[in-house]
């Protein structure tokens, strides 16, 4: 990593470890966080069968917007960071493409904008058919900060427009009231279609929707798996009666689905353990998530997440197993 990489990896790090279960970074900084999880080493679980996949992924308006985006999308958190796995990483995002995951989350932060270059390339002569999100860094996000954040993702995307533009997280370094004027203006302009947040609670969207006036707040992207439900108790509720979508980050961080109730549930429906915690995951009109993968049978995998329908009794199982 380059130093402005490094620094900026390690924000993000002492934000999200806490929340994440994950240990210290070390001296170097390149220990990942749990977005690492969502690869387990290793076959797919054999007592499951092989996973089913669809050509159509399932997609639902995405909160205020009125723009239908596909439920499980792609996260890329960590990619660009190795040269020698551009390859793979883009031929993932491609897969991924091909199989209806359209929506495709990156960020300033990611490798230093590398995501975003990998992302660039994937998407190249089929950028109609993605919808992608991209986030600005909290220290960048004063007015001028931010708007200049977005003019260097666009050039890194290679594209006239962003879809989705996001304040990554709350730090107060910079006054709320600056970074969503900024994305007023970048949503007048043209140059992202829509305005969100990321890992924000309840009284911090109030804030962003309060500053943005006319300019719906499309969605809240937040840490969401099995074992970290928390924003079920109030981000959820809230997010649906403002119409606003919630797209759950890390959806398979910290395991919790390979035995017990998610595991005897894909084994009955002959599914995989990862594809029942993503149905369960987006079971809500509301809800969408962003797994990374980089395998080709991950891919697959997470796109037949929603091909298959949870019953109230197996919903309430994983329900009762998980409830935090």
């Amino acid at each position: 990593m380059r130093g402005g990489a490094r620094r900026a990896a390690r924000e993000a790090y002492d934000y999200l470890s806490p929340r994440l279960g994950a240990p210290p970074l070390s001296s170097n900084g390149h220990e990942r966080a749990a977005e690492g999880a969502n690869e387990a080493d290793g076959p797919l679980s054999a007592a499951c069968g092989r996973a089913v996949y669809t050509r159509r992924v399932l997609t639902r308006p995405f909160g205020p917007t009125g723009v239908k985006v596909s439920v499980i999308g792609q996260g890329t958190w960590h990619m660009g960071e190795d040269r020698r796995l551009k390859k793979d990483e883009i031929a993932a995002l491609r897969l991924g493409i091909e199989l209806g995951q359209t929506h495709i989350d990156t960020a300033e932060m990611y490798a230093d904008g590398h995501a975003e270059e990998i992302v660039a390339e994937a998407v190249g002569g089929q950028r109609d058919r993605v919808f992608i999100a991209t986030k600005v860094l909290p220290s960048n996000a004063s007015y001028k900060g931010t708007l200049a954040a977005c003019e260097r993702s666009l050039k890194r995307l290679r594209t006239d427009h962003i879809d989705l533009y996001l304040v990554h997280w709350w730090s107060g370094r910079h006054p709320i009231e600056e970074t969503m004027r900024a994305m007023v203006e970048l949503c007048a302009s043209g140059k992202t279609r829509f305005a969100g947040v990321s890992n924000f609670d309840v009284e911090q969207m109030q804030a962003a929707q309060a500053t943005l006036g006319k300019v719906p707040l499309a969605c809240n992207q937040v840490l969401y798996h099995l074992r970290d439900r928390d924003i079920e108790k109030d981000v959820v509720p809230y997010c649906k009666r403002e119409r606003i979508a919630v797209v759950g980050y890390t959806p398979l961080a910290r395991g919790g689905f390979m035995r017990g109730a998610v595991a005897d549930v894909a084994k009955r429906l002959g599914k995989t353990p990862r594809q029942v915690a993503l149905n369960f995951l987006t079971r809500r009109p509301s809800l969408f998530a962003i797994p990374k993968a980089t395998r080709p049978e991950h891919v697959r995998e997470n796109a037949g997440a929603l091909d298959f329908t949870l019953s109230p009794r197996d919903l309430s199982a994983i329900d009762a197993e998980h409830r935090r």
